[in-house]
C-alpha cells in the first residue's frame, strides 16, 4: 500500500511539474473554445513475427581426429595442410613391410594346416572302421581322432591370426573417415607414431554444414512456452528459421533451421543451448567464430503497437501515454512495454484497439483536459526516434 501511493505521488507531482512548465512557457495552438489542438494516432493490431536475439559460437558440424591404429614410421604425407579431403582420401602412409611379412606368414600357417588336414582326416576315418572289427585298439583310434581335431582348432587359429595380420596391413594407409578440411599436421615423413596415441596426427573438420551453439536463459524460455500455451503467441510453421548476424555486424546471407533444444540446463549459467544448422557452402563460417542468431518466437497476431514518440516516462520510469477517451478529453494511461520494435513499442497491457494516442500537444494538455483531436502527420520535425530508443532484448524483422 505504501509503495502504491509513493507511486501515485511521483506520478502526481511530474504531471503537476509539467503543467507549470508549460504554464510559464508560450502558450501552445489554441481550437476552437480554447481547447488545444492534438495530434493522435489510432490504435489497431497488427500482426507481428516476435524474435529474440542471442549470442552464440560457431561449431563444426563433424569433427574428425585423426590417429594411428599401428605402430610404424610415417613414410608418407600425402595431403596439403589447409585443404579439403573427401571420405576415404590417403592421408598418411605408415611403412607396411613388417605388417606384410606377418600377414604373409600368417598365409603361411593356414597353408600348413589345410594341407595336414586331409592326411589326418583318411587316418580317423580309416581307424574308425579298424576299431569296429577289433583290428586297432580303441586308444589308437582316439589319438587319431584327437590329432584331427587339434588340426581343424589349429586351422581355426591360424585363419584368425591371418584375418587379424590382414587388419593391421590394412590400417597402414591412414585414411580420411570424412570429408572437410584438415588442419596442420603434427608429424612429418619420417616420425614415429603409434597406435592410438593421445595426440592426433591432424584434425578434420567438416564446415558445411555448421552448428551454431547459442544459450537461452531458462526464465526466457518458460516465459516463450507460456506465451505460446496461452494463445497470445503462435508458432505458424515458421519457428525454426533462424537468421545469423556476423561479427562485423553484417547479415549472414543463408538461413539456418533450428535443430533442437539441449534436454539439459548449465546450472553455472541457468541456461540450455539451442544447436542451429547453418548452410555453409562458401566456407565464409569457421568453427569458432562469434555470432548473433535471430530465432524465431512465434507470431503474434493481435499485436499493438505504438510509436516511441507517443511514449512518456515518470520520475521512476514507469512507461504512460496521453489517450483522447470517447468524450474528447485528454486521459493518462499507465502502459506495460514488452520489447522495441523498428520505432514503436509492443504494448503488453494499458491499450486497446481504437484507442487515441496523442503524438502532438502533449506539453499543453492535463488530465480530463478537452481537446481538438486530428490525426497526427508525420513530417521532418516528427520523424522516427528509433535512435535513441532503449536497445530491445529482442527485434523483429
Amino acid at each position: 500500500m505504501l509503495n502504491q501511493l509513493k507511486n501515485k505521488w511521483a506520478l502526481a507531482t511530474f504531471i503537476v511539474t509539467g503543467l507549470l512548465m508549460a504554464a510559464c512557457g508560450p502558450h501552445g495552438p489554441q481550437g476552437h473554445g480554447g481547447a488545444p489542438d492534438v495530434g493522435i494516432v489510432t490504435i489497431k493490431t497488427e500482426r507481428v513475427l516476435l524474435t529474440t536475439e542471442l549470442p552464440g559460437r560457431t561449431v563444426a558440424y563433424r569433427v574428425a581426429e585423426i590417429r594411428p591404429q599401428v605402430n610404424g614410421l610415417i613414410l608418407k604425407r600425402a595431403f596439403k595442410e589447409g585443404s579439403n579431403v573427401k571420405a576415404g582420401d590417403l592421408l598418411y602412409q605408415i611403412d607396411p613391410a613388417p605388417y606384410k611379412a606377418a600377414y604373409d606368414q600368417a598365409k603361411a600357417a593356414v597353408a600348413m594346416a589345410e594341407a595336414n588336414l586331409p592326411a589326418l582326416r583318411s587316418r580317423e576315418k580309416r581307424f574308425k572302421g579298424l576299431v569296429a572289427i577289433h583290428a586297432v585298439g580303441q586308444q589308437d583310434y582316439d589319438d587319431a581322432l584327437a590329432a584331427l581335431n587339434q588340426m581343424e582348432a589349429q586351422l581355426r587359429a591360424n585363419k584368425a591370426a591371418a584375418e587379424n595380420a590382414k587388419i593391421n596391413l590394412s590400417y597402414t594407409p591412414i585414411k580420411a573417415p570424412i570429408s572437410g578440411r584438415i588442419g596442420r599436421s603434427a608429424v612429418t615423413e619420417g616420425a614415429l607414431v603409434m597406435a592410438y596415441q593421445p595426440a592426433p596426427l591432424a584434425i578434420i573438420q567438416q564446415l558445411d554444414p555448421i552448428y551454431v551453439d547459442v544459450p537461452q536463459s531458462t526464465t526466457d524460455l518458460l516465459q516463450l512456452k507460456k506465451r505460446l500455451t496461452d494463445g497470445r503467441l503462435d508458432h505458424d510453421g515458421t519457428n525454426n528459421k533462424v537468421k545469423l548476424i556476423q561479427e562485423d555486424g553484417s547479415p549472414y546471407p543463408l538461413e539456418g533451421t533450428l535443430a533442437f533444444r539441449d534436454v539439459s540446463v548449465d546450472p553455472t549459467t541457468g541456461s540450455v543451448i539451442l544447436r542451429i544448422i547453418v548452410p555453409n557452402p562458401d566456407n565464409a563460417l569457421l568453427p569458432g567464430m562469434f555470432v548473433r542468431a535471430v530465432v524465431e518466437e512465434g507470431v503474434k497476431a493481435n499485436a499493438i503497437l505504438v510509436p516511441q514518440q507517443a511514449v512518456s516516462r515518470t520520475p521512476k520510469g514507469e512507461p504512460f501515454v496521453w489517450v483522447v477517451d470517447a468524450s474528447g478529453k485528454a486521459e493518462l494511461r499507465m502502459l506495460t512495454l514488452d520489447r522495441a520494435i523498428d520505432s514503436k513499442w509492443l504494448v503488453s497491457s494499458g491499450l486497446a484497439p481504437g484507442d487515441r494516442v496523442i503524438m502532438e500537444g502533449i506539453q499543453y494538455i492535463r488530465p480530463g483536459m478537452a481537446v481538438k483531436a486530428s490525426p497526427f502527420k508525420e513530417n521532418a520535425g516528427h520523424g522516427s526516434k528509433s535512435g535513441k530508443a532503449e536497445k530491445p532484448h529482442a527485434v523483429t524483422r
